[in-house]
């Protein structure tokens, strides 16, 4: 059965989901739900996704919602197709590296990405006024992070060593709309995380997510 996401390609955390089935070469069908419209509160919605958010994924009746999840399962699920994106079950060392770099994309990038992102973009979709404030103090932490990141990066090609994994795509959807939040220099300006940068965005997969109708 084709994998079903529930979801909007606009979404941030759609295309974490997006990107990972690019990468494995999944066949999969993206049903569109209408966040202006509410559909994601609808009772039946909120059966599957309970907390009304976006996406969730249904693999042949299995429901698995958070994207982090999600693309976490896709990659075990077909390890052996396409990028592996996770080490192996069994090489203990190499899943703690990646376990932290994926922590340090929630705790230390994430956590003010994309509440920088909320802040300067989102309002302004919903014609609500920015908390300037507020986005320079998101955008001071941000950068202080993006500075460690850079002596990391400094060391090795990608943020869990120097193979590419789901730790790099989880920071692709919010570090892509950081220049629509007056920030994008934060990335361009920091030698080893602009290569870095330039290496993940320019692939194949999230050039088909971003180029998607």
């Amino acid at each position: 059965m084709v994998l079903t996401l529930y979801g909007s390609p606009l979404s941030t955390c759609c295309q974490r989901v997006l990107t990972v089935m690019k990468e494995k070469g999944l066949e999969y069908q993206l049903i569109r739900i209408d966040l202006t419209k509410g559909e994601h509160k609808d009772a039946g919605y909120m059966k599957k996704q309970p907390f009304g958010q976006i996406p969730y994924l249904d693999d042949d009746g299995f429901i698995v919602y958070e994207s982090r999840a999600i693309c976490r399962y896709l990659a075990l699920k077909h390890a052996g197709q396409g990028e592996s994106l996770i080490p192996s079950q069994t090489d203990l060392k190499a899943l703690a590296i990646f376990e932290q770099a994926a922590s340090v994309e929630l705790c230390h990038f994430d956590a003010y990405a994309s509440k920088l992102v909320r802040e300067k973009v989102f309002k302004k979709w919903y014609k609500l006024e920015p908390n300037e404030e507020v986005a320079a103090g998101l955008k001071a932490e941000l950068e202080k992070r993006l500075d460690v990141y850079e002596t990391i990066l400094s060391q090795q090609s990608y943020i869990a060593g120097n193979e590419f994994t789901l730790a790099d795509i989880f920071h692709i959807p919010y570090g892509a709309m950081l220049v629509q939040a007056d920030a994008g220099e934060l990335i361009t300006k920091r030698k080893n995380v602009k290569a870095w940068w330039d290496r993940i965005t320019g692939r194949d997969s999230w050039k088909a997510v971003t180029s998607a109708p």
